[in-house]
């Protein structure tokens, strides 16, 4: 397995106590931890054992059995949390490592579905149509949402 010295999410199980988590579950490719501490109970963490930096690295099992674990992981945090729903954060800023932030959700609990910086208002659209948008940031003009569907269209096949 590819392992990174410099990475904390590297070390598995010897680094848990400094992360304030706990193993919950595992397998060879797999590993899921739950916070011991913190706003929301059952907030846990997936990761590959394999290093790698981003989502867009997974590779043979990784990738074939992302969905099923995920599925299966989100399904136990939510029956044991008493949580509605769980949200899947994916973020890279902090450790290069991927780890999939799964967070039970609760009306009126602490976390936000907001993925936008800034406060959120409504805007209309030409079409009629109402969407949220920031209010730091404009919307992106159509024809750069479209060159860009059509890029990733394309390079899907």
């Amino acid at each position: 397995m590819d392992h990174d010295p410099d990475c904390v999410l590297c070390r598995g199980a010897d680094a848990d106590a400094e992360l304030f988590r706990v193993e919950t579950w595992s397998n060879d490719i797999w590993r899921l931890t739950t916070a011991r501490v913190g706003e929301v109970a059952g907030f846990s963490y997936l990761e590959p054992r394999r290093h790698i930096a981003s989502i867009s690295d997974l590779d043979g099992e990784e990738a074939a059995t992302l969905g099923s674990v995920l599925a299966g992981s989100t399904a136990a945090i939510r029956d044991a949390s008493g949580a509605g729903l769980v949200y899947v954060y994916v973020f890279g800023d902090n450790i290069p490592h991927l780890h999939l932030h799964l967070a039970p959700h609760r009306e009126g609990g602490p976390l936000s579905s907001q993925m936008i910086k800034g406060s959120l208002h409504k805007t209309h659209l030409p079409t009629g149509e109402e969407i949220w948008s920031s209010d730091r940031y404009p919307l992106q003009p159509p024809e750069i949402m479209d060159a860009t569907i059509a890029d990733i269209r394309s390079q899907l096949g």
